[in-house]
Parts: structure tokens; sequence; C-alpha cells
């Protein structure tokens, strides 16, 4: 019975790790885009992701662990630039820049980091129990 209380725990994080896998790449496709600008007028620039997360039901363990819901686009207003010899400036000459402030997606990569390290300290904390458990057993 405690064998199987560690598995759970074990599939909890690893479900946790994958989701804040996922959120660490799309903050880092964020800042590696924070300067994409367009290239004809009109064009807009990047737009940042965000991700969501769910509790779904894991059937093979029978409780709930986080999954990604959605990837979608941020839909706060770009960024304008004064810069009439850019190729996307419009006919005032401005520019539209990405809607990614790089502070904040550093402080969500550190956020998300933390949350990774927890999962990954419970899951080598489960194994370090279930090793022992086997010690034990294999005592008798």
């Amino acid at each position: 019975m405690a064998q199987d209380n560690l598995l759970k725990t074990l599939s909890i994080s690893a479900a946790g790790m994958k989701a804040q896998g996922t959120r660490l790449r799309i903050i880092s496709q964020n800042i590696a885009n924070a300067n994409s600008l367009g290239t004809q007028p009109g064009e807009d620039p990047y737009r940042r992701q965000t991700v969501t997360f769910k509790n779904m039901l894991d059937d093979s363990i029978g409780l709930e662990t986080v999954r990604i819901d959605r990837i979608r686009e941020d839909q706060s207003k770009f960024g304008m630039v004064f810069d009439p010899a850019h190729p996307s400036a419009d006919e005032n000459g401005y520019i539209r820049t990405p809607n990614v402030n790089t502070l904040i997606e550093m402080m969500d990569m550190k956020e998300a980091q933390r949350s990774y390290e927890a999962n990954l300290n419970v899951i080598k904390n489960s194994k370090q129990m279930l090793m022992k458990t086997i010690d034990i057993l294999a005592a008798r």
C-alpha cells in the first residue's frame, strides 16, 4: 500500500515537471522573440505566448494531475516606437514592438524553475523512500 502511494506521488510530480517544462519552453520563446518586429507596414510583431494549467484526472493512478490547458497569445497592446526608416513603419513613422516584457518573462521563468525543482525533489525523495522499503523487505 505504501509503495502504491509513493508511485502515485512519482506520477503526480512527473506531470508537474512536464507542465513546467512546457512553460519554460514558452517563456524562452518569448524572450528569444522580444525584439522580433514586422517586416512590412501594418505587419504585427511577435505576440507573447501564455500558458494556462488545469487539473485532469489520470485514470492510471485515480488522481488529478496538472496538465497544460492552453497555450495562447497574450492580447495586450503592442508597444510603439518612432522609427520612420524601419520597413514596418506606418504612415506616421511608428513601428509596433512585441508585447514581451523580458523582466516579467524572467520572473515567470524563475517561478517555473522553482516549481520544476520542487517536483524533482519530490521524485528524488520518493525514490529514496522506495529504495529503503525495498531494502527492508529484502532483509526479511
